[in-house]
């Protein structure tokens, strides 16, 4: 027997999305509940969502050293059989499409038959996510930071977005252009922890610097709150209550140097998915052209831009021009980005929120509604290693 060539084994069509879960959001610390019953309302949420008996999850997925253990999750969940329980390396979000692949995976490989994919947080029951203490030793990127003070990831990444900017002539507006469509569409979405509260370029402009050049609302939220998908065979996909919408490909990993990048390497201004982009497309057999909506992870909005140029939108030099306000909002921009709010106005919930607007717009149930829905991507955790990206399609794109 000969092994098939990496290029003809695919996730295409072999799995879908049929139930989306997710509790309420709220600001860091503010959670009333416990990030455990967190997760759970929200897997529950899902598998209604789906008219799905809990009781048929047979694996769960996550990523960024998620606290709610498989095995407590299925104890208190009743299910019958744990198969397969996945957790992706790496920090923050750069893992939330990574779990979908790890879960469809698992399907095609005859692992299990029905997986949730979770990401659950409550800051106010184990402190706030991110910060830098407790460290006793370095290795890696950090050891080219920390020892000169660079301990947050905004100072981190705001080095690398400002080289990027250098390099190719970007300017303020288009990292301003992301942040206001991400308000924008927040305005029209109720769950959105800044539903109410609107961004206009002056807003924009007067607020404080975080990190040269990261103004206040180039930055994510911080928040509680939890969000799930459940994954089944694409076999199965028509016997639920909504519309799937089907793995058409993943990726996950970046460029061999980027878990050690001093600052002088060229790849250095790169949000790490130029070995990513390509593997994606190849697999879903699309191009850039093809994809309807994008949902892109912003915990900078400098990221944003590296990650659209790197996934082929615009080249690097003509961002200024593709990234304004009329050309990233639904229902008819050119390329309408994060219509949920994204983690900027939504929630961040280490960009799962963003998986889940990418299925409601497949579905059609999106508050921001594009008028192009067959194909939509999620692009997660630029700038950090490793990062993930994920294309969904409705059975049309079959």
């Amino acid at each position: 027997m000969t092994a098939r060539a990496t290029g003809e084994r695919t996730l295409r069509g072999r799995v879908a999305v049929i139930g989306i879960g997710e509790t309420n959001y709220y600001r860091h610390g503010a959670s009333p509940d416990p990030e455990f019953k967190l997760a759970l309302k929200a897997i529950l949420a899902a598998c209604n969502d789906a008219g799905l008996d809990p009781r048929e999850i047979d694996g769960f997925s996550s990523y960024s050293d998620d606290r709610s253990d498989a095995a407590r999750l299925a104890a208190a969940l009743g299910i019958r059989r744990l198969s397969t329980t996945t957790m992706q390396w790496g920090g923050g979000g750069g893992g939330c499409c990574a779990a979908v692949a790890n879960a469809a995976a698992s399907i095609v490989a005859g692992l299990a038959d029905c997986v949730v994919v979770f990401r659950s947080l409550a800051q106010g029951q184990y402190g706030r996510f991110g910060q830098a203490g407790g460290i006793g030793t370095i290795s890696g990127e950090r050891a080219y930071l920390m020892p000169y003070g660079v301990l947050a990831p905004p100072q981190r990444f705001a080095m690398r977005v400002r080289r990027y900017m250098h390099e190719h002539g970007v300017r303020q507006e288009a990292m301003q252009a992301i942040a206001l469509a991400s308000y924008h569409h927040a305005q029209s979405n109720p769950r959105a922890v800044m539903f109410g509260k609107p961004l206009d370029p002056e807003k924009y402009n007067a607020s404080r610097w975080i990190a040269e050049p990261f103004h206040l609302f180039d930055c994510c939220m911080e928040n509680d709150g939890a969000a799930a998908i459940i994954l089944v065979p694409e076999e199965r996909a028509g016997d639920f209550r909504n519309k799937p919408a089907y793995v058409l490909g993943a990726a996950t990993g970046a460029g061999y140097r980027s878990g050690a990048m001093p600052h002088n390497s060229p790849q250095y201004a790169s949000a790490s998915f130029e070995t990513l982009a390509p593997a994606l497309y190849r697999m879903a057999g699309i191009s850039p052209a093809d994809v309807d909506v994008v949902q892109s992870y912003e915990n900078f909005t400098g990221g944003v831009v590296m990650a659209l140029a790197e996934h082929g939108f615009f080249k690097p030099e003509e961002a200024n021009d593709f990234l304004v306000l009329d050309n990233l909002i639904a229902p008819s921009g050119r390329l309408p980005l994060n219509t949920s709010g994204g983690n900027l106005a939504e929630c961040y919930m280490h960009g799962f929120e963003l998986v889940i607007e990418a299925v409601r717009q497949i579905r059609g149930q999106s508050v921001n509604q594009v008028k192009r829905n067959d194909v939509a991507m999620v692009i997660g955790g630029p700038m950090v290693t490793p990062a993930s990206n994920l294309l969904l399609g409705s059975g049309a794109t079959l």
